[in-house]
């Protein structure tokens, strides 16, 4: 018998995912270790050149920032956004201790984040609620240059045949989401304002890499 997908249309609760990541703040390096070689796949995809400035979206912890940093060398400029302080403290942590110069922390959700640059480049690794979150979309890329590219990572359902797949997404939004609205395409709105998407996925579908190229005039 297939996996009936749960279905709702109740929107991403802040609050909700704040006290979620609380919680797990203490073990979250831990937690996020299987999915390290999506997040090497799409800051791969990011196409990064010396110099950039990237929007780390949803950072965490900060696990993406040695990426991010090799790539960008120390005339690039990282700028992480995380609503949780205590994820942000120990991305805060993270940078004192590898003494990286150009990365700010900005504590405050993405839609209301007040984001100090024009950015080259933006990566939205495993944020659900917030490519569910049209302000959010709309904050972030009002503050990328035009041509600016974009990945984005996380789960989905995969083909209802897939049934061990999406019982191991099931099992996985439940502990990491507030919200299972828009699971089957989570980055479509996302993808409506950019050019030159592309979509892949692996984890027999479970898991989706999407990349593009930020368009100001699509909406």
């Amino acid at each position: 018998m297939a996996l009936q997908f749960p279905v709702t249309r109740r929107a991403p609760d802040r609050s909700a995912a704040l006290a979620q990541y609380r919680r797990r703040a203490p073990g979250y390096d831990t937690e996020l270790a299987l999915f390290e070689p999506i997040r090497c796949e799409a800051i791969t995809r990011l196409d990064l050149r010396r110099g950039d400035t990237v929007l780390d979206v949803g950072c965490g912890t900060g696990l993406s920032f040695e990426l991010l940093h090799d790539r960008i060398g120390k005339a690039g400029r990282i700028v992480g956004i995380e609503q949780c302080p205590e994820m942000l403290d120990k991305a805060k942590t993270r940078v004192e201790e590898n003494h990286w110069r150009h990365v700010d922390l900005v504590c405050a959700p993405a839609a209301t984040a007040p984001i100090p640059v024009q950015a080259d480049a933006a990566l939205f690794h495993f944020t659900h609620d917030v490519l569910r979150e049209r302000a959010a979309i709309g904050n972030v890329l009002a503050h990328l240059k035009p041509g600016a590219r974009v990945v984005a990572t996380g789960l989905q359902w995969a083909p209802a045949w897939a049934w061990p797949t999406n019982g191991f997404v099931l099992l996985a939004a439940m502990y990491s989401v507030t919200s299972f609205d828009g699971l089957g395409r989570p980055w479509d709105m996302l993808a409506r304002r950019l050019s030159d998407v592309d979509v892949r996925t692996s984890l027999m579908g479970g898991i989706y890499i999407l990349s593009g190229v930020y368009s100001p005039d699509l909406h």
